[in-house]
C-alpha cells in the first residue's frame, strides 16, 4: 500500500463514494425495471414468470427507497459511468436474440437474475458500511430493506431452479 494513501476517507469523500456506487445500483435497477417485461416473455416455466414478476415488484420498491435516499442526502441521481449493471442485463440476457433451447433460456434467466441480486447484495452491504460511517441511520435502514429483499429473491430463484428440474 502506498504511504500516501489514507486509511480513513473524509466525510465529503465518503459521500462521493457512496453516491457514485448508489448511482450505479440505482440506474441498473431502473434499466432492469424497463426490461423485465421482455425478460418475462423469454421465460417458459410458469413459476419462473411468477418469480420474475415478484422480483420486478421488489425492484420497483427498491427504486422508490433509493429515491428516498437521494432526497435524504439532497442529491440528484446521475447515470454517468453507470454501465456495469446495464451491460449485464443487455449482454447476458441476450435481449435481442431468440432462445434456441427453452431450458438454456430459463436457466440463463435464473442465473443472471441471481448474479444481479448478488451484485445488489454486495453493493447494499458496502453502501450500508458507508452510511454507518456517515451516521445516516435512515439511509442504512432503507438499504437494509433492499438487502433483505435481494437475499429473499436470491433464495426464491434457487427454489425455482430446483422446481424446474424436478417438475414432471
Amino acid at each position: 500500500m502506498n504511504n500516501n494513501t489514507r486509511n480513513i476517507l473524509e466525510s465529503h469523500l465518503l459521500k462521493q463514494v457512496f453516491i457514485h456506487n448508489l448511482n450505479r445500483l440505482y440506474f441498473g435497477k431502473c434499466y432492469l425495471d424497463n426490461n423485465l417485461g421482455h425478460i418475462i416473455t423469454l421465460a417458459s416455466f410458469n413459476n419462473l414468470k411468477l418469480a420474475i414478476n415478484e422480483f420486478w415488484g421488489d425492484i420497483k420498491k427498491q427504486i422508490i427507497r433509493m429515491d428516498e435516499v437521494y432526497i435524504y442526502m439532497n442529491e440528484i441521481p446521475s447515470d454517468k459511468n453507470c454501465n456495469p449493471i446495464k451491460a449485464i442485463v443487455k449482454d447476458q440476457f441476450c435481449l435481442d436474440e431468440k432462445p434456441h433451447m427453452t431450458i438454456l433460456s430459463d436457466f440463463d434467466i435464473i442465473m443472471y437474475i441471481q448474479l444481479l441480486e448478488h451484485v445488489n447484495i454486495t453493493s447494499c452491504r458496502m453502501l450500508m458500511m458507508i452510511a454507518k460511517l456517515l451516521k445516516y441511520e435512515k439511509v442504512n435502514q432503507l438499504l437494509t430493506e433492499c438487502l433483505d429483499e435481494s437475499t429473499d429473491n436470491d433464495q426464491l430463484f434457487m427454489i425455482i431452479s430446483k422446481e424446474y428440474l424436478t417438475e414432471n
